[in-house]
């Protein structure tokens, strides 16, 4: 039970906020969507952009994709304002998957090509 949460409403979680990710990378134009944006979607259990739950979900979400080779699919989740990127916790996993992160704006477009394309 992550975090005190079902393992039904972890897994339902996990499943829709893939589902939601999915539609972005397949969109014309291959969307990003930020966090708050991400969470206010989601019905199954109740998040908040700086969750750190959601950075689990994520987490797990990235780990399967990239393992069945379609790339970290979290890469699509960024900042609403500033950089407008993926959050430290996304370069932290890429560098644990083997991705290149000495340039962290190389490795995000690298990602994100890569996720866009297995999706369309």
């Amino acid at each position: 039970m992550p975090y005190g949460v079902d393992d039904a409403v972890w897994e339902a979680a996990r499943d829709e906020i893939r589902q939601i990710l999915i539609a972005c990378a397949k969109r014309k134009g291959n969307e990003t969507i930020a966090y708050s944006d991400l969470v206010s979607q989601v019905q199954s259990l109740d998040l908040q952009a700086r969750d750190e739950r959601l950075n689990h979900l994520l987490g797990e979400i990235s780990r399967a994709e990239a393992a069945a080779g379609r790339g970290m699919l979290s890469v699509l989740v960024v900042h609403k304002h500033g950089d407008m990127q993926p959050g430290p916790g996304f370069f932290e996993l890429a560098k644990q998957l083997g991705r290149k992160t000495q340039d962290i704006e190389a490795c995000w477009i690298a990602e994100f090509n890569h996720v866009c394309q297995a999706w369309t």
